[in-house]
Formats: structure tokens, sequence, C-alpha cells
């Protein structure tokens, strides 16, 4: 899925400028991947002419991103699979922890998706390279997808895995041109039908997970 993402340097201060269940035949990732999107629901309308703004969501509001859309969890029942987790907001941090408990043959998954725009429209990001995260990774595997209205099969584009020292704060930065679609033909990422970035724990075993995040955007 593309090189593994490396540390950038971070200062003390913020960073400036701020997935319905599928018929039995299909495979078990193509379900997964489709119910993150459909229970976010998000509209196929046209790009927004105007790029979104640098910050996506800094966490100083416990419930909304700084689009105004608030945060919610995606589970994987729906998939076959009983993952669960739970997220807090406090002192500008988001903390998710929780467990993957894969069905048989099914991927465990949990998704954070964060939404670009209140009335679900996709927006224009191809002012930018990639998206930038200041993570603390604790334990499991947690990656960063794009989703795009041009993807119609839900395998949207995914970062590798983040990787960096564990419990420390870090400035991740992940090129949009290193994330790959995990099971269809590759194709390029048109960043004009942007409609969330998601925060994706996943896994075949069962095993808890854990990270928090300091702020998210685009660079």
């Amino acid at each position: 899925m593309g090189e593994t993402a490396s540390p950038t340097n971070h200062h003390a201060n913020k960073m400036n400028a701020h997935p319905v269940s599928s018929p039995r035949r299909r495979s078990a990732s193509t379900r997964a991947a489709k119910l993150i999107t459909a229970l976010v629901a998000i509209s196929s309308f046209g790009a927004n002419a105007a790029t979104t703004s640098t910050t996506l969501d800094d966490f100083s509001d416990p419930k909304r991103n700084n689009h105004g859309v608030e945060r919610m969890i995606i589970n994987d029942k729906e998939a076959g699979s009983q993952s669960h987790a739970t997220q807090t907001c406090a002192d500008g941090v988001m903390t998710i922890k929780g467990e993957l408990v894969p069905g048989r043959g099914v991927p465990a998954f949990i998704s954070v998706p964060l939404i670009l725009s209140t009335d679900g429209k996709p927006q224009d990001l191809s002012a930018y390279q990639g998206v930038r995260v200041r993570v603390k990774p604790v334990k499991g595997i947690l990656s960063v997808q794009v989703s795009s209205t041009e993807i119609d099969n839900f395998d949207y584009h995914t970062s590798p895995p983040l990787t960096g020292k564990r419990g420390e704060f870090q400035e991740l930065r992940l090129p949009f041109k290193d994330m790959k679609r995990a099971w269809s033909e590759q194709k390029p990422l048109n960043l004009k039908s942007i409609t969330s970035i998601n925060l994706v724990s996943f896994g075949m075993a069962k095993d808890s997970f854990a990270y928090e995040v300091d702020e998210i955007g685009f660079y």
C-alpha cells in the first residue's frame, strides 16, 4: 500500500494553519468497506469550488470537527464481526480505545470518519499534497483512508499503517500519491471528489487497539 510514512519534527505549539449488509457471496473485505460508507450516508453532489480549510479537526470541540460535523464511530457488526470502541475528547485530544473481534472469515474494523462538510458535498483537496496528523499510536494497526465519490465499490485509497514510537505524539505526513486501493485496480485519487478522512483500525485476529489524535488536516 505504498511506502510507510515517517514522522516529521513537531514544535511545542499545535500545528499551524490551523463505512448495509451486502449479499453473502460478496467478499468480506467488500462488505466491510461498503458498511463504512453506507452508514456515513455521504451524498454524491458536485465538488465545491473552494478548497477546504487546512485543519479538519483540532478536537477543541468535544463532539464536532472543525467543519461542524459530529464525530461518530462505525463498527463492523453488520459485516459479521463484533468489534467495539469508545471515543472521548478532552483538552484538544481525541482518544479511541476498543477491541477488534472478527467474525469467522471476516475482517474486523473500527472506523472514525471525519466528514468534510455538513451538507455531505465532496470537497476539493487538489491544493494539498496529503494528510497531516499528529497522533500517538498506543496499540494495534491504524491507517488513514480517503473517501471519494469516484470510487463506486468502496475500496477507497488508504495509507500504509501508521508507524512511529508507541506512546508518544508525532506529526506524520501521508502523501495522497502513496495511498492505494486494497483489492481493486489502482487508479489515481481524484482530489476534487473527497467526502471524508477516516481513521481505520483493522485486523483479522482478536486484539485490542488504542490511539490518540491531537490534530488532523492537510498540507
